[in-house]
């Protein structure tokens, strides 16, 4: 478009993930959706992380980026990478027995009850905001494929791609916030100062670029876990005796 300011993401930074030109309604968009800010009431879930730390395997701010490099590049967040990126692409390709078979295998693929409500109620809050404020063609007709839970991977990839923004910097705008809420959750319950925890945040950024190079070239068929003391800590955390968090 004539006259419209641009930012460049350059391939030539040592962390870029890819050469993307973005705009800064795509800037303004990734920045306002993947605040802690939304309200789909994230800050509410701890992914385990909860009972990981009362049962001690999380209590620096060592062990809680160790943790979360293993969910991110073995667990839910190369995972849920993929399902972001799969959906990304059947929306703009405008896939309808695509968008419903990625919808039903990420709605399936949760390992506990609670990762399965945490997945399927940030989903749903994320489509009811999105819709009202921010709606699209996109997540309509997803709506209308899909009548069963939509899990928020799915719903932030359908939304970024029904308003044009390109994959791989949404891609990596989604993980990085599902770091950041990761983290925000080892902060109060361990406890961790501020600054411990964007030194986490800071530690992770190789990994995040990492992980969103490698579910931009996945397939379903590579969708997998080695992660299972965090899938034990998220049914652990079901009968936790006392909890700040839904999961």
């Amino acid at each position: 478009m004539a006259g419209e300011k641009r930012i460049v993401l350059g391939a030539h930074h040592p962390r870029a993930v890819a050469a993307e030109t973005v705009s800064h309604d795509t800037l303004y968009r990734l920045l306002t959706w993947f605040s802690p800010a939304y309200p789909i009431g994230a800050f509410s879930h701890s992914s385990g992380i909860e009972w990981a730390v009362e049962a001690g395997d999380v209590t620096s701010a060592e062990t809680l980026g160790a943790w979360l490099g293993s969910m991110l590049n073995c667990g839910a967040g190369i995972n849920d990478g993929i399902f972001f990126s799969q959906i990304h692409r059947a929306v703009g390709r405008d896939d309808a027995a695509a968008m419903v078979e990625i919808a039903e295998l990420a709605a399936a693929f949760a390992p506990t009850r609670e990762r399965h409500l945490e997945t399927t109620t940030l989903g749903r809050a994320f489509m009811e905001v999105t819709q009202t404020a921010w709606p699209c063609a996109a997540l309509t007709k997803l709506v209308a494929l899909w009548r069963g839970s939509i899990a928020y991977p799915v719903a932030a990839g359908a939304a970024c791609a029904g308003h044009r923004i390109p994959l791989a910097p949404a891609l990596h705008a989604f993980l990085t916030a599902m770091c950041a809420n990761w983290i925000s959750a080892g902060v109060r319950l361990i406890p961790l100062g501020h600054t411990d925890g964007q030194c986490v945040l800071s530690a992770l950024e190789p990994a995040v670029a990492a992980s969103t190079n490698r579910a931009l070239a996945a397939r379903l068929d590579d969708l997998a876990s080695a992660t299972i003391r965090a899938d034990i800590a998220s049914a652990r955390h079901e009968t936790q005796y006392t909890r700040l968090f839904r999961s």
